[in-house]
């Protein structure tokens, strides 16, 4: 895959697609949003199991680039904060598993990539701010990834005060999945990753695209929706072969 803004690496069929402008805090200006959007997309239309999001140098992302939105008009910016949302919401609906994997500052909408990731794994020295709150720019668009992962008391102090909390603080509140000492950031990001990716790859894809479709909804619609989801599932070949090798005590060989 060739970029320009990003860097991009696939091995064992994982791809790690990294932010690389760490002299300017990586920062997700509108070439950088639309190559990591495009990337991700043509990821999830691959044979690729699964993908880390991370970044060079001492900070995982400084959100917006500000050069992108001074003088904007209103049509500008809606159209800026658009490319902001689709990339978003890329992450989740391809098949594949995607993690952060999160050193230093993660700030505004780079706090937002982190809890729109489906996996996070942070370094010891990581921090997470939505730092409207304490300037004049609330940060509304990121509030909806990250309210969704922390819960709405959570979320409204970091979106009111625009503190800092660090990786500890960001674990225990759902932010990421675990912290982990700086060195062994990459290692266990990797290990992370292919323990999520393991087993059938057309399970796995259908698994997460229903997770998010029945998130937001109430118990009784999310049951019917799940029940037809899983239904489908045990009928498809993986799930057949699945269930065939339970029973037959052997190890299953799926498709995908």
């Amino acid at each position: 895959m060739q970029l320009s803004h990003i860097q991009f690496e696939e091995r064992e069929s994982i791809a790690t697609l990294s932010l690389n402008r760490p002299e300017r805090r990586n920062p997700l200006s509108l070439e950088v949003m639309i190559e990591l959007r495009d990337a991700l997309r043509a990821i999830g239309a691959s044979k690729t199991r699964g993908v880390v999001i991370g970044s060079s140098g001492p900070v995982f992302c400084a959100g917006h680039d500000y050069a992108d939105m001074v003088n904007r008009d209103l049509a500008g910016m809606r159209s800026l904060l658009a490319v902001c949302t689709e990339l978003m919401g890329a992450v989740q609906s391809i098949p594949q598993p995607v993690i952060a994997r999160v050193q230093g500052l993660a700030t505004g909408a780079g706090c937002q990539l982190v809890a729109a990731c489906d996996l996070a794994i942070a370094s010891e020295d990581a921090e997470f701010q939505t730092p409207g709150g304490a300037g004049g720019l609330f940060c509304t668009t990121p509030m909806v990834s990250v309210s969704r992962s922390i819960g709405r008391k959570r979320a409204l102090e970091l979106l009111f005060t625009g503190d800092k909390i660090d990786a500890r603080t960001a674990a225990e509140w759902g932010l990421v999945n675990r912290v982990v000492p700086a060195a062994d950031l990459a290692a266990a990001t990797d290990s992370l990753i292919r323990r999520a990716t393991r087993g059938s790859a057309f399970s796995k894809g259908m698994g997460k695209q229903a997770y998010y479709a029945q998130i937001d909804l109430d118990q009784p619609k999310a049951y019917a929706y799940a029940v037809e989801v899983m239904a489908s599932g045990a009928v498809a070949e993986d799930g057949q072969e699945s269930i065939r090798a339970f029973v037959e005590k052997r190890r299953p060989r799926f498709s995908s």
